[in-house]
């Protein structure tokens, strides 16, 4: 896509200031609300995250929580088991390796167990405001389905759309593709009469709703 710049303009102007759905009070607090939402909802996630951070948001009191304990407070959430050895552990390293802060490095932050790429990248982008673009299944879709940014795997689409998207609209673009994803461009039934890009947009199967009578 060629109108890079007028897609970001369009959705800039709906959200202005776009944020992250998670709830988190700290850049620890963000990096465990991110590692519970792989395959699940922000929303599932920020039902059991308020009564956790309120007892546990640092790595020491995560720590200190146990693994066991810490379970109960995310027994709602998908994978529940893997995620709760999984922040146990990284709480550890933060501990023992980095003073208890989260690092602002990608490489460090993709050695933790349970952070891959995106994760790391919503961290970077949200807690140190990095311009990076974290590519979940919403962003996928809509780079993809719009054409903006096609590539077969999230790391090809990231690449493309760092490639693509205006220096101005860098810092934010992931929370526009992602919010659109969500709420507009949906996986099963894209709202394209309401969508800001559709006269822009490659989407061959279009659902636009005509207001006009028969």
């Amino acid at each position: 896509m060629d109108n890079a710049k007028e897609v970001f303009s369009r959705l800039s102007s709906k959200r202005p200031s776009p944020k992250g759905e998670l709830k988190y009070t700290n850049p620890y607090t963000l990096l465990v609300a991110v590692v519970l939402s792989a395959q699940a909802t922000d929303t599932g996630v920020n039902k059991a995250t308020p009564t956790l951070f309120a007892v546990a948001d640092t790595p020491e009191k995560m720590i200190a929580l146990g693994e066991n304990r810490l379970r109960t407070f995310i027994r709602t959430i998908g994978l529940f088991n893997t995620k709760a050895k999984n922040i146990i552990r990284l709480s550890h390293i933060l501990r023992d390796h980095h003073n208890g802060e989260v690092p602002n490095d990608r490489t460090v932050l993709q050695a933790l167990p349970g952070v891959g790429r995106k994760t790391a990248n919503v961290v970077l982008n949200i807690a140190f405001e990095e311009p990076t673009i974290a590519v979940d299944t919403h962003v996928f879709r809509v780079a993809n389905r719009t054409g903006l940014a096609p590539g077969k795997t999230p790391l090809a689409v990231e690449e493309k759309l760092m490639r693509v998207v205006p220096r101005k609209y860098q810092k934010q673009a992931h929370h526009w593709l992602l919010l659109h994803g969500r709420y507009v461009c949906k996986a099963r039934a894209p709202a394209c009469s309401e969508c800001l890009i559709s006269d822009i947009c490659s989407f061959v199967d279009k659902t636009i709703v005509s207001n006009d009578a028969d």
